[in-house]
């Protein structure tokens, strides 16, 4: 990865993008004031964020259910470290719905009041790394290396969002301080509908079949890579300046790192996991056929 230090800037141990951060918001976040109605989705990159956006305004708003408001997701569920749009979170109606790549640690200690609600989703790190390579470099144009270079950084964890082993296991071992439901990528994949029930039952929000047919439909992966209000194709205009004819979406499917990975790289990447994992009892699939 060419010179990570132009576009990533490291505090509390923890590297964020310099793009659209506000380094005076993040030195205080520890302040920043929760309200019980919150609800925050907490991803690693490229675990399924701008999806999950997508379900949380599908599930709040009527108008984003029935295609009546225009308001993009970004809108809708802001990104909080991230604040394209300048908004004044503060005067933010409830509830408020947020997303996040923070680390437990960096969260606004607030959270630990157990009132706000959380929803971790995780997706299998072959997969997440095989996306992030990708999105690298052909959507920010911050990678110009290998592939096998870019695992190497990844395993580093010298990329936006620091160390995929350290951001899962940090939330998962302080789960305890948290209201937090966590949620697998790949099961929303599988069952889309199943995966909407639980995230509403968490939340508290009761559908009709009705609105839970709608939000299913406008949730699927393919729905969303043609929808303008969920698919970020205008924010790489906006927050990257780029011109280009493909998506921000790309496949996400399962398994797409036996696409990338060596038999080789592959081996090497199952005895990191295993050893970093071997405490943490979440469920991964690895291929579309695991049950």
């Amino acid at each position: 990865m060419e010179d990570a230090d132009s576009f990533l800037f490291k505090f509390k141990g923890y590297h964020f993008g310099r793009e659209e951060l506000d380094i005076g918001f993040i030195e205080n976040l520890d302040d920043f004031v929760i309200r019980e109605s919150d609800v925050f989705i907490i991803t690693y990159p490229k675990s399924g964020t701008s999806w999950f956006q997508q379900l949380l305004s599908l599930i709040y708003f009527e108008e984003h259910r029935k295609g009546i408001g225009n308001l993009e997701t970004v809108d809708r569920v802001p990104f909080f470290e991230y604040n394209f749009r300048k908004m004044d979170f503060v005067e933010r109606p409830s509830p408020r719905l947020f997303a996040t790549h923070l680390p437990y640690y960096l969260v606004p200690r607030g959270l630990k009041n157990k009132k706000a609600k959380i929803i971790y989703i995780y997706r299998n790190p072959k997969d997440v790394m095989c996306s992030y390579f990708h999105f690298s470099k052909n959507v920010t144009l911050q990678v110009t290396s290998s592939f096998e270079e870019f695992m190497e950084q990844f395993l580093e964890g010298k990329v936006l969002g620091s160390l995929w082993f350290d951001h899962i296991k940090g939330w998962y071992e302080h789960k305890s301080l948290f209201n937090i439901q966590f949620l697998m990528y790949e099961e929303m994949k599988k069952d889309l509908r199943g995966s909407v029930l639980k995230v509403c039952k968490f939340l508290g929000k009761e559908l009709s079949e009705e609105d839970l047919d709608a939000v299913v439909r406008q949730a699927t992966f393919e729905n969303m890579k043609n929808d303008p209000r969920a698919n970020y194709d205008d924010k790489l205009k906006t927050c990257f300046g780029i011109q280009k004819k493909g998506h921000f979406f790309r496949k996400g499917t399962i398994g797409d790192w036996k696409n990338h990975m060596t038999a080789e790289q592959n081996e090497k990447f199952d005895k990191i996991f295993q050893t970093e994992m071997k405490d943490i009892p979440l469920k991964f699939i690895w291929d579309m056929n695991e049950e």
